[in-house]
């Protein structure tokens, strides 16, 4: 599967409407203008609206299916945006010109946010070369060293984004550095629980294996030549990883060493949430849109 794939799924959908938090940002607008172009949905540009109707001219980007809400601070452009989407008049939210930080405070807010009873975690959905899917990180942004029960919920809200794109029961290798449990490597641990978990019906709609080493999660020859048998072995869409630094390192080395294409998004909210970073290219923020979209209507489906 590709990830442009994603564009007619987006496409599909009815009356989606994306806030954008501090949309002063020229790689935001220009995927804003990819996917206006595309028709995936509607726009709500929280930020200065001078500034943005500026850069919006300089891009030459229709009005069309684009409203801006003034806003002077990231704070207050953030509040805003989290604010339409729990009132219901945005079905995502997406980070503009402004710090994740900022953006998660007004998410998490008691009052106005978009909190729910799951952990927030962060997925990736990439496309590599060589490779006839998508292969979903998590968790690569948000839980540092995550518990057994944080890393089920990280896996869970990764099943239900996998899901949403059409991969009907998809298999998560819960990574480790070797493939035997070894009680000094607690990474081996949860792994181990987390896979016993997922065949006594605790984590469904998905097929567990673990401790797995990348190679033998994704490389059907690595997994023969281990003698690793099973049927996450060599063919994971899901790779969990232990902590957010090998989860930080396995995502850059993908973009940076591989030339991935990515879509990442914030899991876990009442709503999801189209996370980028300011580095990202205005092709990788469209297909983060694009992700969110459809994750979005999974999670309609599942109310």
């Amino acid at each position: 599967m590709k990830l442009t794939q994603l564009f007619q799924k987006a496409a599909e959908l009815e009356n989606k409407t994306v806030a954008v938090a501090h949309a002063e940002d020229d790689e935001v607008l220009q995927a804003v203008k990819l996917a206006v172009d595309k028709e995936f949905a509607r726009f709500l540009l929280i930020g200065h609206r001078e500034k943005i109707r500026h850069m919006m001219e300089e891009l030459d980007m229709s009005k069309r299916h684009v409203d801006i809400i003034h806003s002077e601070t990231p704070e207050s452009s953030a509040r805003i945006a989290v604010q339409s989407v729990k009132s219901g008049n945005a079905d995502v939210l997406m980070k503009g010109h402004l710090p994740t930080a900022v953006l998660l405070k007004a998410v998490l807010n008691k009052e106005y946010g978009l909190r729910s009873s799951r952990v927030l975690s962060h997925v990736a959905a990439f496309e590599v070369n060589g490779f006839d899917r998508l292969i979903y990180v998590t968790d690569a942004a948000m839980n540092i060293k995550p518990g057994l029960e944080e890393l089920k919920q990280i896996l869970e809200n990764a099943v239900r984004v996998a899901r949403a794109v059409g991969v009907n029961m998809p298999k998560a290798a819960c990574l480790a550095a070797v493939e035997t449990v070894n009680p000094a490597m607690e990474a081996t641990l949860h792994a181990a629980s987390l896979t016993q978990m997922n065949h006594r019906g605790q984590i469904r709609d998905c097929i567990v294996d673990g401790p797995l080493a990348l190679d033998n999660a994704i490389s059907e020859l690595a997994a023969r030549h281990k003698n690793i048998s099973g049927i996450v072995a060599g063919q994971a869409d899901i790779l969990l990883v232990p902590s957010i630094e090998t989860g930080n390192v396995l995502y850059k080395s993908l973009i940076h060493f591989a030339d991935a294409k990515v879509g990442a998004i914030l899991a876990g909210a009442k709503a999801p949430i189209a996370l980028t970073s300011r580095a990202d290219s205005a092709e990788n923020k469209l297909y983060s849109i694009a992700l969110a979209l459809c994750t979005s209507e999974a999670r309609h489906e599942e109310e």
